[in-house]
């Protein structure tokens, strides 16, 4: 990769997200740094526009290319050494990409929570990824590095302190301050409507392996009603993000060997705390915890910069042993999920997977087995995420 221009070409660049993460590349690896990158997108006024809204050197490369032009997306990979798209939904503008990135050896990073596009990604061009050298990395957002990275150092820590890996792992959401973006409603929508065309997604989207080949492991909780953890006392609400966050720990734990066990039970819910109270405020969430609402924020929208600094995240993932020994392990965030600490997230992630984790091979990867504890440490040293264990 001497050859490439830049390090990091940032897709989707005038954006909502991806002006974030133009922004926070700027603050934080400016000129000197030895990161080098540049602004993507459709329009050379709107990419100058954003350049001097968010402050970058009046030097920043803009690049032009459009998800619907190949020659421009063949060009766009050639030159960088990782592309960084927030350009959703990916089913509908990532097709080309991921395809050129897989041909060319290029890097690929994204905030895709699509899991039938993502299988079919993986059907389509794994074999081509290995073959070039080219490391696809999906869903370096809210979805899914917390959980992924979250039950990944648990069961590390595990099977140093135990002996073996956790058995069953619940993650709880103790508290999100901030939604999901607009972009995951968008693409949760194209997901809806190709599975109304096509059998087959419905099938991925039911199957809680469908990201890890071919395996088929034990039966999972459903997570789709509020129930009583006798465990911790309190009430527990669906969590909208289960969906492909529980999918992509079961690809990492494939991807890694099944280290984790082959007999791994997963679930992510939301903890709405004891008594009535916590029954009642978990009834309420689940009834209006409606991804496919009109409330929320649309593509391109987002919350603003004081909303976003005042949100955060904190989830606690518990895992429990064949022997019945149990492990805490807690995530945090200091921003909003789903725009402040995504966009750091996947920024890092892009650096990680280029500067420190060049031995990682081709292929199409989740975060914890192409970049593990590198991409932990980043996380906490520049992103604002710990990864604590709790007594």
């Amino acid at each position: 990769m001497a050859d490439k221009r830049f390090d990091i070409a940032v897709f989707g660049a005038t954006g909502f997200t991806g002006r974030l993460v133009a922004e926070y590349l700027a603050k934080t690896y400016p000129a000197g740094s030895g990161v080098s990158w540049a602004m993507v997108g459709r329009s050379q006024e709107k990419l100058q526009s954003v350049r001097d809204e968010i402050n970058a050197p009046a030097d920043t490369p803009l690049v032009l290319a459009d998800a619907g032009d190949p020659a421009s997306i063949k060009s766009l990979v050639e030159s960088a050494k990782v592309v960084l798209t927030t350009v959703g939904p990916y089913q509908l503008y990532s097709n080309e990409l991921v395809a050129a990135c897989a041909e060319a050896g290029t890097d690929y990073v994204d905030l895709c929570g699509e899991p039938a596009w993502m299988r079919q990604m993986i059907d389509k061009h794994e074999a081509t990824a290995k073959a070039s050298g080219a490391r696809i990395v999906f869903s370096c957002g809210f979805d899914s590095i917390p959980s992924d990275l979250g039950v990944y150092l648990l069961q590390e820590v595990a099977k140093k302190k135990f002996g073996a890996p956790c058995k069953e792992v619940k993650g709880l959401v103790r508290s999100m301050k901030g939604a999901f973006s607009g972009g995951t409603a968008a693409s949760f929508k194209a997901t809806v409507a190709a599975a109304m065309t096509d059998p087959s997604v419905m099938g991925y989207l039911k199957n809680p392996f469908s990201l890890a080949s071919d395996f088929s492991g034990p039966k999972q909780p459903s997570g789709s009603k509020v129930i009583h953890d006798d465990a911790t006392g309190c009430w527990l609400a669906p969590f909208v993000m289960a969906a492909i966050n529980t999918k992509n720990v079961h690809r990492t734990n494939a991807l890694l060997g099944h280290a984790y066990g082959e007999d791994l039970v997963y679930s992510e819910m939301v903890m709405t705390g004891p008594g009535e109270k916590g029954e009642a405020a978990a009834r309420q969430l689940a009834s209006s915890n409606n991804i496919m609402s009109d409330d929320g924020p649309k593509p391109g929208e987002g919350p603003s910069k004081e909303e976003r600094e005042a949100g955060s995240f904190d989830i606690l993932f518990v895992g429990t042993t064949a022997k019945g020994e149990i492990l805490k392990v807690a995530v945090t965030g200091d921003m909003d999920p789903g725009y402040g600490s995504t966009s750091k997230m996947i920024t890092e992630s892009a650096i990680c997977l280029i500067d420190e984790c060049k031995e990682t091979p081709g292929g199409i990867w989740t975060t914890a087995p192409a970049m593990g504890h590198s991409l932990i440490e980043r996380l906490r040293k520049n992103a604002g995420l710990t990864f604590e264990i709790e007594d």
